[in-house]
């Protein structure tokens, strides 16, 4: 888009030429803080269920002022020339009006399922998950489903319910497993379609260095500190990228080197079976092959029903791994340090990689593990010392 935009720019201010973008992201807010940063004003539309069905980006359409597309596939560095002589040019208006598109009447849509089609179930269910509030994400899944009953094997459907997963993730209506039915879902549309870019884009944005073409949103904090140097505020993320979409991509996972003591090793700690701290584990991928990695996303969220918060007056969070033989992982300790307040209720997040041996069967794997950490109870300000055991699971096939 850069590219395009600076070829273009006297055109644009001219009032000859309009560029507008179409995006395929989860979260579309990204994007308009990377125009802000190249300080780039066109409209910008957001396409997260991929419903244009491209394999690929970048696509360039060449758009007449009658709505008819008059080329397709231009490249950026003919960009200038192209766009000078597309402006420079008359068309002969189509022989009937182009057909404009607006919000859908979710009415009808609602009423044309009672065909229990595929095509009618997804279409309420795309027209839910777009236009409406997060809280009506529970009845486009559903919708999702009864398309997918249907056509088991449709991609485009699975790969569309795991955006409507991700989606209620990260809003207020989430549900403890919605990260990990979004990427078993993504990873379904793929399995049918493994030529569809954007679909693998989607896992490789969450998944484990070994299988990143580059890092996602690297460029995420040289942003901010450019346009806070130009004295503007950077425009607002509703979700925060994570590591895995920061990490870079690597050729090779290494083990850290030297002996660790195991903290608990004999399993003297109390669990927390009043469960004070909930967890939420997702496996990106969460089928690999033998020899390739899964990146693994570990939340912790103090439980609002048992008041709970962190302790910070004392050693942060500790996950423990014990990985089967042959397995590869980061770092069997993973620690955690706390914030400077005595207490607090955010999610603590822990996201790391672990590779399987070359010569590995074919079998759902275990790889067990625990937490430790302090935690108090609000009700009556009892501070407690609690491990949480862990299971993670990936399957080898």
């Amino acid at each position: 888009m850069p590219g395009w935009y600076e070829s273009t720019k006297d055109l644009l201010e001219q009032g000859q030429l309009q560029m507008a973008g179409i995006i395929e992201e989860q979260h579309p807010e990204r994007a308009r803080l990377f125009m802000q940063w190249k300080q780039m004003k066109w409209p910008i539309l957001v396409d997260s269920l991929n419903l244009l069905g491209v394999e690929a980006v970048p696509i360039t359409l060449a758009i007449d002022e009658y709505g008819i597309i008059r080329k397709v596939g231009i490249p950026v560095k003919d960009a200038s020339t192209f766009a000078r002589e597309f402006v420079g040019q008359t068309y002969e208006p189509p022989p009937r009006a182009v057909q404009t598109v607006g919000r859908p009447d979710l009415e009808k849509l609602s009423e044309h399922t009672a065909a229990n089609t595929l095509e009618s179930w997804r279409d309420w269910a795309d027209a839910l998950t777009v236009w409406e509030p997060p809280n009506r994400l529970e009845e486009a899944i559903g919708a999702y489903h009864k398309a997918i009953e249907l056509a088991p094997r449709d991609g485009r459907t699975h790969f569309r319910l795991g955006v409507a997963h991700r989606k209620r993730f990260d809003s207020e209506a989430r549900h403890e497993s919605d990260f990990q039915l979004a990427v078993d879902h993504w990873k379904q549309a793929l399995d049918l379609n493994p030529n569809q870019y954007i679909w693998r884009r989607r896992i490789q944005q969450y998944g484990p260095r070994l299988d990143k073409p580059y890092s996602f949103y690297d460029w995420v904090v040289t942003a901010r500190k450019e346009i806070h140097a130009r004295g503007e505020t950077p425009m607002a993320l509703v979700v925060e990228p994570s590591g895995a979409e920061f990490a870079h991509p690597a050729k090779t996972l290494e083990a850290s080197q030297g002996a660790l003591q195991e903290p608990d090793a004999k399993g003297q700690i109390h669990r927390d079976k009043a469960e004070f701290i909930e967890m939420e584990v997702t496996a990106v991928p969460p089928v690999i092959k033998p020899g390739a990695a899964a990146r693994f996303h570990v939340a912790f969220r103090p439980n609002p029903k048992n008041k709970a918060h962190w302790n910070n007056e004392a050693t942060g969070l500790v996950l423990w791994l014990n990985p089967p033989a042959g397995w590869v992982v980061e770092s069997r300790a993973i620690s955690l340090q706390n914030p400077a307040q005595a207490t607090s209720r955010e999610v603590r997040n822990i996201e790391f990689e672990i590779k399987s041996p070359a010569e590995a069967k074919s079998e759902r794997v275990e790889i067990p593990g625990y937490a430790l950490y302090y935690v108090c109870e609000d009700v009556n300000g009892m501070c407690l010392y609690r491990r949480k055991d862990v299971s993670l699971r990936v399957t080898v096939k």
